[in-house]
């Protein structure tokens, strides 16, 4: 029976890959997003009907969530679908893209005004994404999530991408790669908040650029929020933070109060990240939880803080009674 159970989900596999259907988008078209010749530059709908193992291949230009004035309304990325930026527009694989020179930018700038006050709230969002879901090769610029919401709500947080785990038995673990999110500005993270509370949300960011983005609050570029007996592990792969800002985490804020926020960050540079009070590249807040990221092979270079210039972490004070017996046991 185990064998025949095992075939059946291999069977199913490739069902799933023969029905998968890859949808065309281009700056400035109206077709059916059937191919390049017939692409569609109407991004939101192809996402709105994207089922998992679907691809969308989105071509050179600048993309708004809306043309209306509704500051909510997001590129929303469905679960198991992987949406491509960086092509010309006559590619027939994804190899053949290169997303430096073929700019694909996702903005939150939905109005003619010159400044930010009309901007989106947040540009993307990642709600209860498996594994298989990805996001590779954009610019994702000029959310604003300036709004008095509660915490962790979306007007306030997350402006580049908000990505959503939070909720009992909930699970978001997309992967984030070749993206560049800048200008992004928040109450907490500005570039991402990655919501993990109650439930568990840790996507991979890889080969990513966070360049100046800024906060109110915490977390220049990312907020790592495992509060309420949640987990937000986040794992960054050859990244690269520059100029953010905030008043606690210039670059990264973890979170553990109550839950786990142990983020795995490997081969990352941070450099010229400003907190105005704690932790100029990395905050930490240790208390009633976990906050402990793992470390490798990552440079820090001029970053600023009045305490921390590179990592600062606040954990909770040992009782006084632990501290004496320890210090007697030394003696």
């Amino acid at each position: 029976m185990r064998h025949r159970y095992i075939l059946s989900a291999a069977m199913w596999i490739v069902v799933l890959n023969l029905h998968a259907t890859t949808f065309y988008v281009k700056q400035g078209s109206s077709g059916t997003g059937n191919s390049w010749a017939d692409a569609t530059g109407d991004l939101n709908s192809v996402l709105f009907i994207a089922q998992p193992g679907d691809q969308v291949w989105v071509a050179k230009g600048a993309y708004y969530p809306t043309n209306l004035s509704d500051r909510r309304i997001a590129f929303t990325i469905p679960s198991g679908v992987k949406v491509y930026g960086g092509f010309k527009g006559s590619e027939t694989s994804v190899g053949q893209r290169d997303a430096k020179s073929q700019k694909t930018i996702l903005s939150g700038n939905i109005s003619s005004k010159t400044d930010d006050s009309d901007n989106s709230y947040t540009v993307v969002i990642i709600k209860n994404a498996n594994e298989s879901t990805l996001l590779d090769g954009f610019v994702i610029a000029d959310g604003t999530s300036d709004g008095a919401g509660p915490s962790a709500d979306k007007d306030r947080c997350g402006a580049g991408v908000y990505i959503d785990g939070s909720g009992q038995d909930n699970v978001s673990n997309p992967t984030i790669q070749n993206c560049i999110f800048e200008n992004n500005y928040a109450r907490d993270g500005g570039a991402a908040y990655v919501n993990g509370r109650s439930g568990i949300c840790s996507p991979t960011f890889i080969n990513c650029e966070f360049k100046k983005n800024r906060v109110d609050l915490d977390g220049g570029a990312i907020f790592n929020d495992g509060r309420h007996n949640g987990i937000a592990n986040t794992i960054f792969k050859d990244c690269n933070f520059d100029g953010n800002q905030a008043n606690y985490g210039g670059a990264l804020c973890n979170y553990g109060g109550k839950g786990q926020c142990n983020p795995i960050i490997k081969n990352c540079v941070f450099r010229n990240n400003e907190a105005f009070l704690r932790g100029g590249a990395i905050f930490n807040m240790d208390v009633e939880g976990e906050a402990r990221p793992m470390i490798n092979d990552c440079q820090f270079v001029n970053n600023q803080a009045v305490a921390g210039e590179s990592m600062y972490t606040f954990s909770k004070p040992e009782p006084k009674e632990k501290t004496e017996q320890v210090k007697l046991k030394m003696n």
